[in-house]
């Protein structure tokens, strides 16, 4: 890859990763905190702390992210890289300044308007969308997920479950700790509880929609072309879309021909692209695209082996 090249894919990747934070935060100052929800996470952490001091969102999630970083150095070594760091500064960042940016009343009317359930769905796909943007361009917002990784070094404990049981842990806090509505009025316990059920549905939906990003994000599919053209789409798909291509001898069993197929497999987000090239190159070409499972090798997954610890 040429130093051009790889200057404006750091800079995509850079840009990505401020829009997921943008999305997740923007969800945090429009759809959650008018309505004093919480969340897992370090964000729901700092939501406590806002709700119950009024300390800013955007100075615990530093303070707190800023101290887990430097644990893990010296725990984990040096496995944060620059995007983990410039997505929680940029974070914290927006979490300080979007709530005075984004107009009070125009907020609480459409907060008021579709009441807290809709809040917590939107607020769930969007914070789930922008965590997706974020891991897929090499970033993270941290987190709890760095303690969750702490712990999975000493304890032979799977950092999804921990990752759950941290969250119940922070949300059920909130059960404990005063909470402060935007008038000055202390919340009463039975809203405490409305809130950590509505809590638990945020974190269901945006664990979902992290999910669904991720793999839709990652889902290929094979390709098989026959055509009498196959050495012009071959050349097209390998040389100009960048492609592979694998020729696959054939023989029809109706007409006793011989002929020759191409299968490609590529990511789905590419195949609109390769459909329409096969159009231009051949209308006539009979084209077969199936979904696939998993595809590992170059430009796709790795198969990562799962060391098992054995007893003698």
């Amino acid at each position: 890859m040429s130093r051009g090249n790889s200057f404006w894919s750091l800079f995509y990747d850079y840009f990505v990763i401020t829009l997921g934070v943008c999305l997740y935060c923007g969800a945090w100052a429009f759809f959650l905190m008018p309505n004093n929800l919480i969340g897992g996470g370090v964000s729901g952490l700092s939501a406590i702390v806002y709700y119950a001091t009024g300390i800013s969102m955007g100075i615990t999630n530093f303070s707190v992210n800023a101290l887990l970083l430097v644990v893990a150095f010296f725990i984990l070594g040096r496995g944060f890289g620059l995007k983990t760091i410039y997505a929680i500064i940029m974070s914290s960042l927006a979490l300080q300044f979007f709530p005075s940016i984004i107009p009070t009343d125009f907020v609480n009317d459409f907060t008021a308007e579709n009441g807290k359930m809709l809040c917590v769905v939107m607020g769930g796909a969007l914070t789930g969308l922008g965590i997706g943007l974020t891991f897929t361009h090499g970033g993270s917002t941290g987190g709890t997920d760095i303690i969750a990784m702490i712990i999975n070094k000493y304890k032979d404990i799977t950092p999804g479950r921990l990752l759950l049981m941290l969250d119940f842990v922070i949300i059920l806090s909130s059960l404990l700790i005063p909470s402060y509505l935007p008038d000055g009025s202390q919340l009463n316990f039975t809203g405490k509880i409305a809130n950590v059920i509505y809590a638990l549905v945020l974190v269901a939906v945006n664990s979902y929609t992290v999910d669904l990003y991720l793999t839709g994000s990652k889902q290929s599919v094979q390709i098989m072309i026959f055509s009498k053209k196959y050495e012009a789409l071959a050349d097209e798909i390998a040389f100009n879309i960048k492609r592979g291509v694998t020729l696959l001898r054939s023989r029809g069993w109706f007409n006793k021909q011989e002929s020759e197929v191409l299968l490609v497999v590529a990511r789905k987000t590419d195949l609109s692209m390769i459909l329409a090239r096969i159009k231009e190159v051949d209308p006539a070409a009979f084209i077969s695209v199936s979904s696939v499972m998993g595809v590992y090798g170059l430009g796709f997954d790795t198969i990562k082996n799962k060391s098992k610890k054995t007893s003698k």
